[in-house]
């Protein structure tokens, strides 16, 4: 086990492991959002209530949550010891010198971006995944939990919504970032296409939140 730990020990493999956490959980982002369209169905929530006991119920389904939990929690873990020996190496000089002249906003500020994004993921596990797991929801017509109906009641609520929009914006900036960045910690940078990687993220970093964002904002309009 010496090989994990030095992993775990190392600068190195600490950005690593932040970096393969970062990629799985963008890949993550895309099936999420597949699901969340069903929400846009004309069917009363019956498809998206039938997904979201599918996505509860199925064991291999349930035990590649546990594994996506684990590398929230680890990006997270990773992210913030990566955090602190940065603060702790950098001397109070360096920390006054602008660094818009030599990085992106977004990368001078994954932290806060995280940090808004970590308590939007709280609020949102709140909201649905423990009410699904044990709130007291109806059953629909079909026999499934009505988890369609919690969620047109909380995008039926304007704060509701704007904390969605709003959070994901800050992950847009957090991806506009971190999507070229675990590339290029993996060691996929060259000039070939290292421009296409990036140009890919800025796209990926637009599209997915938008697209996320434009759900809340469709059935708050259309409620």
């Amino acid at each position: 086990m010496s090989w994990l730990t030095d992993t775990l020990t190392s600068s190195i493999g600490r950005k690593v492991i932040m970096s393969l956490t970062g990629l799985f959980l963008i890949i993550f982002l895309i099936v999420h959002l597949s699901g969340n369209f069903q929400l846009l169905m004309d069917d009363g929530g019956l498809q998206f209530n039938a997904y979201a006991k599918f996505m509860t119920s199925n064991p291999l389904i349930k035990f590649t949550s546990y594994g996506l939990y684990a590398f929230i929690l680890l990006h997270i873990i990773m992210s913030a010891v990566l955090a602190a020996k940065n603060r702790k190496a950098r001397p109070v000089g360096y920390a006054k010198v602008k660094g818009s002249a030599n990085s992106a906003w977004a990368s001078r500020n994954m932290g806060i971006l995280g940090t808004v994004i970590l308590i939007f993921l709280v609020i949102h596990m709140r909201s649905y995944w423990y009410e699904m797991h044990w709130g007291d929801i109806p059953m629909d017509a079909a026999g499934n939990k009505d988890l369609f109906k919690v969620v047109s009641a909380s995008f039926a609520q304007w704060w509701y919504v704007a904390i969605y929009v709003v959070s994901m914006i800050f992950l847009a900036f957090h991806l506009s970032h971190g999507f070229s960045s675990a590339f290029q910690t993996l060691g996929v940078n060259h000039k070939k296409y290292t421009p296409f990687i990036k140009g890919l993220g800025i796209v990926y970093a637009i599209l997915i939140p938008a697209a996320f964002a434009s759900i809340p904002l469709y059935m708050f309009f259309n409620n």
